[in-house]
């Protein structure tokens, strides 16, 4: 092992790590208010004054697991109204494409441990154009771009700085920060920067006897220590250079601002605010400990030029400096580790471009992990001392989960946008993660089988503004790959991980049956899905007409939620024979579902057009009428996702299993003109939807440049639908049209974009299912890709090509552009962006 695979076998080296959230502010957990408007409740102007109750966030944060003690940047140009000292973005009503961060910051390393950490932060030298951003996008409708920071100037002529910081462990509580502050400009300008240091307020909730502390130690040459006393973390050392100014206040709120009630003391949360901006640091000096701390540098950056500070956050008392030399040599050696590490994980005939892309999607998923918090019985009846919530809480949102309680570092859509955990968007984050921490992978996938997660009924909680939404069903998928990783990594299976997973999914999948099967068919409703606005119709609110949605999407998903807990099922007995009756009972339910979504009868619309060669939701009205709404996306492409070649190793330990696939093949001819297994070669069975001839003439749809294959690859619709789709229902229109990038819809706060985009996991979902389908049908199956360009391809070749046209969206081009720069090209030319 090298260096970093030994220190992920000691769970002390993620003690501490970048779990400090990027917005706090405008989340559900924070929002105390009677109507649930969180954005309006606690805004970005409160952030800084105002103390939070569930976690704290910052700048090229850190903080240890259970948020504690934090660390973050802030930073003043000399001319702002306040200090940056989180980032800035637009709440969901003010986007014109809802929420929106509107800041220019890179994940640029992490490793798993987070030895190794590396941030950058473009910060304009001109005042930061707050107002103007909000206007601006005030101003533009939904069929118009966002109005973004590029947009407003303040980068033009390098007119910014470039603020590195670098964190690297010499031990697992000795973390060294190093931060770069580059001029771009060619000419001087000032530069104020705080590396503060702070506790998070427990004991104002009660959540504390004692109250954390901390103090200036002493003054040596050159540098100086303040020391920070925790009943329970213990006790730290903070290293910093001999700055302008220090100084310490209370992590309290401003009471004065917020509420118009006078402070009990000056020194309150946004103190550095007041000092900085004001020019009166000097007047707050005297106080000399408090819960929150920073030094203070005030410095002139000459042009096109540098400048360097370091500070050590430690369980080590030094007697010399340990700013010098040693800290220095720490950098370089654990930059050189991550090399190591990262070395061993590429492919090695990848080149530079590819290897640099890939390196900071890793880094871009290790900074997204975040401490989170919410306990919803105490979020529903409030803390001990605090003024009690609106009563209508106790009915209102996320009512119905008083078992959920969560404190945990999980991985995050995004850290501002999305600062809580979406459960499908997790388990496709540990696909990737397991790759660089298959430990890690497995410990969230666990995580959300939990009991303190789980719903006591088994469904598994979406996200903080609705908890009881409904996800994808991808939670097995995940389970399976994360275990094939590491199988393949490491020659063996984690069997017991695959039980453990086994057993609390048995309890998901029978929520989903009992739950989302409303007439018992094997045909499956299952709202919104994830897919937001991919309908004519807000698909998890009342159907028009009274009827309900029979959706192929739905349907789909759980069909491929059968074969994966089948699959885990075939696994597992190979070395535990008590589980091969579940084989059975997943394969069964498989053909029922299957057999729903294929057949075709008088009174059966059916999920298939033979006519039109796709799979369409089908809306069921009140009068036996079953209209189908004929929308080519991937809701008909998810079809394609329920896909399970059985080699002949997994059939000879289920014997059991293989007959009673023979018998219900047979009977299924026999009875209902249908067979869920098309054929069997000797030492493999397919299960699929999908029978040959429908695979045929999905994929012709699919890869149809004038359709779904973009030279970026697949499309969410069809470009079929440029002109748009109507339909109506009861007299009254439904519609949507193919947009290839922000929604024209408000539904979802109008940033749900699933009208045109391309969507990476649901293209990873296509490109593994036509693996799937290769291992089976080899060089005999081959299609033409691009539909009508005559080149016929085997169904592994067409997911190179779509992996490939993936792939490129980030990859330079034949002019060293990338594609996902595109309204901003010249810009991310400048020798500072293009990379």
């Amino acid at each position: 092992m090298n260096a970093e695979e030994k220190r992920l076998k000691q769970p002390s080296w993620k003690k501490w790590g970048p779990y400090l959230s990027e917005r706090q502010w405008g989340t559900v957990r924070e929002d105390y208010s009677e109507n649930g408007s969180a954005w309006d409740f606690f805004p970005h102007d409160h952030a800084r004054s105002r103390v939070y109750r569930w976690g704290e966030d910052g700048i090229a944060g850190i903080s240890d697991d259970m948020q504690r003690l934090c660390f973050s940047i802030a930073l003043w140009n000399g001319k702002d109204p306040i200090l940056k000292e989180r980032l800035f973005g637009l709440t969901g009503p003010q986007g014109n494409h809802g929420e929106d961060c509107k800041e220019l910051y890179y994940y640029l390393d992490n490793t798993p441990s987070h030895a190794y950490m590396k941030h950058l932060y473009k910060y304009p030298i001109s005042e930061f154009p707050y107002q103007q951003l909000v206007e601006a996008n005030a101003l533009r409708n939904k069929e118009e771009l966002e109005f973004e920071l590029i947009d407003t100037g303040a980068f033009d002529d390098n007119n910014y700085f470039d603020v590195f910081t670098e964190f690297a462990k010499a031990e697992e509580e000795d973390i060294l920060i190093k931060i770069t502050i580059h001029n771009r400009s060619s000419k001087e300008a000032p530069i104020t920067l705080l590396p503060q240091i702070w506790f998070r307020n427990l004991w104002s909730y009660g959540l504390m006897e004692k109250k954390p502390i901390i103090s200036h130690l002493e003054k040596v040459n050159k540098y100086e220590v303040a020391i920070l006393q925790h009943p329970e973390l213990g006790e730290y050392y903070y290293y910093y250079e001999t700055p302008t100014h220090s100084l310490f206040t209370e992590n309290e709120t401003n009471t004065q601002k917020i509420w118009d009630v006078q402070n009990n003391s000056p020194f309150v949360k946004d103190l550095f605010h007041t000092a900085v901006v004001n020019g009166s640091a000097g007047d707050y000096e005297m106080k000399k400990s408090g819960t929150k701390f920073s030094p203070v540098y005030q410095k002139i950056v000459q042009g096109n030029s540098s400048l360097e500070f370091k500070v050590r956050l430690t369980k080590n008392k030094f007697s010399k400096n340990p700013l010098l030399k040693s800290f220095d040599s720490i950098f370089t050696e654990r930059i050189a580790e991550a090399n190591e590490f990262y070395n061993n994980i590429f492919d090695k005939k990848s080149s530079v471009d590819k290897t640099n892309v890939q390196r900071q999607a890793f880094a871009g998923m290790l900074w997204s992990k975040q401490y989170y918090n919410i306990d919803i019985p105490l979020w529903l009846n409030g803390d001990e001392g605090q003024p009690a919530p609106p009563a209508g809480r106790k009915i209102g949102r996320n009512s119905q989960w008083p078992t959920l309680n969560n404190e945990d570092i999980i991985s995050m859509p995004d850290k501002w946008e999305y600062p809580w955990y979406a459960a499908w968007d997790l388990a496709f984050h540990c696909i990737p993660l397991s790759m660089v921490d298959t430990q890690f992978a497995k410990d969230q996938l666990l995580l959300f089988l939990r009991e303190w997660y789980m719903h006591p009924n088994g469904q598994m909680p979406a996200y903080e503004w609705a908890f009881g939404d409904v996800n994808p069903p991808v939670h097995a998928m995940s389970c399976l790959k994360v275990y094939e990783i590491e199988k393949k990594k490491t020659g063996l299976g984690d069997i017991d991980f695959l039980k453990k997973s086994f057993h609390k999914l048995c309890l998901n999948f029978n929520w989903w049956v009992n739950r989302k099967d409303s007439h018992g068919k094997n045909v499956f409703e299952g709202g919104f899905l994830g897919l937001d606005n991919i309908g004519v119709f807000d698909r998890s609110s009342a159907i028009p007409g009274g009827g309900h949605l029979e959706q192929a999407d739905g349907t789909s998903w759980m069909a491929m939620y059968c074969l994966n807990m089948l699959e885990m099922a075939l696994e597992i007995t190979k070395v535990d024979s008590s589980y091969e009756p579940m084989t059975t009972k997943f394969f069964e339910h498989f053909a029922l579902i299957a057999e729903s979504l294929n057949r075709m009868g008088k009174d059966w619309t059916g999920a298939w057009n033979e006519e039109e060669g796709f799979f369409y939701d089908v809306l069921a009205l009140p009068n036996q009428q079953y209209v189908p709404l004929k929308v080519r996306s991937l809701v008909g492409l998810t079809t394609l996702f329920a896909t399970l070649c059985i080699d002949k190793k997994l059939m000879e330990a289920s014997p059991e299993f293989v007959t009673r696939l023979n018998w219900f093949n047979i009977y299924l001819k026999k009875h209902k003109d249908y067979t869920i297994v098309e054929e069997m070669m000797d030492d493999k069975i397919l299960l699929s939807l999908i029978p040959k001839a429908r695979l045929q003439r999905l994929l012709q749809a699919m890869l149809n440049e004038g359709e779904f294959l973009s030279d970026f690859g697949i499309r969410a619709l069809s470009k079929k639908h440029e002109h748009g789709y109507d339909v109506y229902i009861g007299g009254e229109q439904f519609g949507l049209k193919y947009e290839p990038a922000e929604s024209s819809s408000g539904l979802f706060g109008g940033n749900s974009n699933w009208r045109g985009p391309i969507w990476l996991p649901m293209n990873y979902m296509l490109i593994e299912s036509l693996k799937k389908f290769h291992s089976y049908y080899g060089d005999e199956l081959k299609v033409e890709c691009p539909t009508g360009s005559g080149i016929m391809m085997n169904l592994d070749e067409v997911a190179s090509e779509i992996s490939s046209r993936l792939a490129n969206l980030f990859l330079k081009d034949e002019d060293g552009n990338r594609p996902v720069n595109g309204l901003t090209p010249l810009l991310y030319k400048e020798e500072n962006f293009k990379d």
